[in-house]
Parts: C-alpha cells; sequence; structure tokens
C-alpha cells in the first residue's frame, strides 16, 4: 500500500508537540509491515537544514500567491523513511516556530500557508503526476491538513482515500469568511453542512466533513468529543461520523524512547535492573539546582504550559507538594502568565523547584529518566505521550482520568496490574490526593518497586496502532471501488 502522511511537522526536523512524534513514528510503523510511506511537510529553515540526502526539486509553480514553490524529495536524518519538504520561502522561511511569529502571535496567513500545504498534498493524491508516485491513502493530521479532503471533493477527480485524524479538536483552524478566494474552495463547500462554522470557515471542520474516515488518537477521546463538554462545538459534527470514527491509541518510538539505549540520559537502566536510574536522578537534581538528595521523591512535569494541560492546578498545589516532601522539575512553554508564575514559583523556592521554559529534548529525556513521579494533570488529553514515556522509564505517572490518560494509565488502587495514580476532579485537593498516594508508595520500596516494573513492561510500541490504522485505510479503498 502507498501512503503519503501530511503534517505541519515531524520529528526530529521540527517538532512543538506529540503531533511530531507521531508522524515521525507511525510511518517507520508502516514501513515495518511492508508499506511505501512517504511524508509531506513545510519546508521550514530547520527542516531544510535537518534533512539527509535531498534529491533534485521538482517546480511546482505560483502557489496561492506566495510565488514560485518547489517540492524536495529527501530522508528523514534518523532514518530510511521518505520526506518530501514542500520548499515555499515566502511561506514558510520566517523566523519564530512554524505557526507562532517571534512573538508568540499566530502568522496572520496561516491560512493559506496551510491551504498551500493542502492543495501540494491533493496534487500528490490525485494522480502522482508531480513525481510519478501516486498514494492509495492521504492521510491528513490536525486543521493545518483539513483542505486536503476539500480540494479531493473539489476536482472530483479519481482520488485516493483520505484519513483524517484528530489529534486535538480544540485547536480548529478557524478563519473568516472573506479567505476563502485566497486558498481556492469552491464556495459549494463552504456551507453549514461543509466548513463553513458559525459565520466563518473552519479548516478542522473541513477534515471533518469531508474525509472518508476520521480517527483520534484514543478511545476514550473518541467518546468524550461527541459530548458537549468536550465537543469544542463540533461535537454534533463528529457525533454524525460516529460510523466512521476511531479512537486509536498513539504509540511510543521505543527506538528513541528506551533508557537501555538512550544516549540522553545520564546512565543506562532496564526493568531488570533499575540501578542507573539513581544517576539520572542525581544528573538532572545537578543540572535543575535541587538539592543532590537521593531520598526525596522528584516530581517532573513536562509539555507546554497552557490552560488544558492543568498546569494552574500544580502551582497552586505547589505548597502542599512540597509539604509532602517533593522536589519540583519542570519544562515547557506557552502562556506568558503561566511561564512568570513557574519562573516565580523556582525562585520563592530555591533547590526545591525548578522551571526551565523553553523547549529542550535532551532536558525532556533527563526528567523522563531522573524523576520519580510524573504528573499530567490535563483537563482533556486526547492521548499525551509524556506519560508513556514516563512508563517506559519507570517514572511513576499521576493523571487525570481523560482521554488517552485514562486508556494508558492504570491505577495502583484499582487495579492489580496498576502502573501509576488517576484522579478524578480538577481541583488542587484531587492532584493533592493523588500525589499523596504516590508518596505512601515510594515510602514502601518493594511496593515501589513491583509497580515500577510493571510499568516499564507496558508496550506502547507503534506496530498494533499500524495495524488498526490499515484496517481503515482497506476499508476506505474497499467503499471506492
Amino acid at each position: 500500500m502507498r501512503i503519503l502522511f501530511v503534517a505541519g511537522e515531524v520529528f526530529p526536523l521540527v517538532k512543538t508537540g506529540g503531533l511530531a512524534d507521531v508522524v515521525g513514528a507511525l510511518p517507520k510503523a508502516f514501513r515495518s509491515l511492508g508499506d511505501e510511506v512517504r511524508v509531506l511537510v513545510p519546508g521550514y529553515p530547520e527542516a531544510m537544514a535537518r534533512v539527509a540526502d535531498p534529491k533534485p526539486p521538482l517546480e511546482l509553480g505560483e502557489s496561492l500567491g506566495y510565488g514560485p514553490a518547489r517540492l524536495i524529495p529527501a530522508r528523514m536524518p534518523d532514518s530510511t523513511l521518505d520526506v518530501l519538504l514542500l520548499d515555499c520561502p515566502e511561506a514558510f522561511a520566517r523566523p519564530g516556530g512554524p505557526y507562532l511569529d517571534p512573538q508568540g502571535r499566530d502568522w496572520g496567513d496561516n491560512f493559506r500557508r496551510f491551504a498551500l500545504l493542502s492543495r501540494v498534498a491533493a496534487l500528490i493524491g490525485v494522480g502522482g503526476g508531480l513525481m510519478g508516485w501516486q498514494p492509495d491513502i492521504v492521510h491528513a493530521h490536525d486543521w493545518q491538513t483539513g483542505l486536503i479532503p476539500a480540494y479531493l471533493k473539489q476536482w472530483r477527480s479519481r482520488t485516493p482515500g483520505c484519513v483524517f485524524t484528530i489529534h486535538n479538536l480544540h485547536y480548529q483552524g478557524v478563519f473568516g469568511a472573506d479567505v476563502l478566494p485566497e486558498v481556492a474552495v469552491d464556495p459549494a463547500l463552504a456551507t453549514i453542512d461543509g466548513m463553513e462554522f458559525y459565520g466563518n470557515l473552519s479548516f478542522l471542520k473541513a477534515g471533518l466533513v469531508f474525509s472518508d474516515f476520521l480517527s483520534t488518537v484514543s478511545p476514550t477521546y473518541a467518546r468524550e468529543i461527541q459530548t458537549p463538554l468536550y465537543g469544542c462545538n463540533l461535537e454534533g459534527v463528529v457525533a454524525a461520523r460516529g460510523a466512521r470514527l476511531r479512537g486509536i491509541l498513539n504509540g511510543i518510538d521505543h527506538d528513541i524512547w528506551n533508557p537501555e539505549t538512550d544516549p540522553l540520559i545520564a546512565a543506562p537502566y532496564s526493568a531488570a535492573d533499575v540501578s542507573g536510574k539513581a544517576a539520572c536522578k542525581a544528573a538532572l537534581q545537578a543540572a535543575s539546582g535541587l538539592d543532590p538528595d537521593p531520598s526525596v521523591p522528584l516530581l517532573g512535569l513536562l509539555g507546554r504550559l497552557v490552560w488544558q494541560k492543568g498546569i494552574d492546578i500544580v502551582l497552586e498545589a505547589l505548597p502542599g507538594i512540597l509539604d509532602m516532601g517533593f522536589q519540583v522539575v519542570i519544562q515547557g512553554s506557552g502562556d506568558a502568565d503561566l511561564e512568570r508564575r513557574c519562573r516565580e514559583a523556582a525562585e520563592a523556592f530555591p533547590r526545591r523547584v525548578a522551571a526551565h521554559i523553553g523547549y529542550d529534548e535532551a532536558f525532556a529525556h533527563a526528567i523522563e529518566a531522573g524523576a520519580d513521579v510524573f504528573t499530567v494533570p490535563s483537563r482533556f488529553e486526547p492521548c499525551g505521550l509524556t506519560q508513556m514515556y514516563a512508563l517506559r522509564y519507570g517514572t511513576l505517572p499521576v493523571v487525570r482520568r481523560t482521554g488517552g490518560l485514562a486508556d494508558s494509565v492504570a491505577d495502583v488502587g484499582e487495579s492489580p496490574v496498576g502502573t501509576g495514580f488517576v484522579f478524578d476532579g480538577e481541583g488542587e485537593a484531587d492532584l493533592l490526593a493523588a500525589l499523596s498516594r504516590a508518596r505512601g508508595l515510594y515510602d514502601r520500596p518493594a511496593a515501589w518497586r513491583e509497580v515500577q516494573t510493571r510499568a516499564m513492561e507496558k508496550d506502547f510500541s507503534w506496530r498494533a496502532a499500524a495495524v488498526r490504522y490499515r484496517e481503515i485505510y482497506e476499508m476506505v479503498l474497499k467503499s471506492k471501488t
């Protein structure tokens, strides 16, 4: 089967969150099943600099008013996976991040930038004339690629199957209706039954409505987004397509996230011999300016500093967390006020709290390996990967019962094969109660070790997910014959 993955980011070329990890790892699992996979992403400067073995470009000509664009075939630097870079400097060669300017604001022309990405993906799909290669399936990811099925429907030619994965329904790619001519979408597709959304246009809704099949990144989240509490005003649209929606739990790349072989941590260790984890903890304490006390439980937190992730709950609970004897290390970036509060917490509790504002891949690995406990108190979480990394590294997670957190962590008090601590509610008392249970288990080394072993032996490899996605692909192709 020939599969084209399309996304706004992919690890290790460019990463702002878990989407990049998924798009970097899942195609490799398909390769292991014998499929032919290529990944199309924008040609950001960092992506252009990191790819391996770039081939001569394919000229695309004028591209939605951005001037000349090219398609550059290359390989991922860490594998033999084929990647296609959409090289359009006026659209993608900018400072800041993939979606935000250096001041942290959305680029004002994001609608056109990612319409261009979607349009090129659709052009590849309708006949492969760009490169002599036509995919059987185009697998689109999040709002940045939501126009792919709209273009395919609009052109009405023989098209591949299109599967659209929702990584986070909260981010919907909503723009004014006046941008429609700039993205060259047929107005007939911009109705209430199409991509119209409260008088605007939603690229995400286009993906939901026009794709052949929908998936999201955990079974629980697939159910949640069909309800008003989690549906972000699209619950009716999602529910209407419920028969063609599957929740498939994300996996993790066991080659990259493996404490036995990880070159980014202080010492290797395994489920059979965790002795190296002590060196990782000492290294994390030293790098974070925390007291070098091996007996103190160290709590890690890693992710975007935004309301969704419940960072404010941790900050409100911080005095109680410290009263239990925890040290705390935080890495992340996002909301300016939450960044400020994290810095102030580190200043108020020196050598007990550390805050690293920003994202550093090596430090992320150091936290996963060096912490004893890892918290993900998200108000909603489509899947979450950091808690899976934590389990893999024997760092027991404390998570809220939502989305993929509920699907990947079993509570030690509710299951004989528990691997962490799960709580309900959104208050600091709920988090503190779960952390108190974690602290109690930490003080019983033999019991802690037993749970730690179970956690590290959990299999979150991508192969099982790839098999389930392939079943969807086969259903789509059968329906189109």
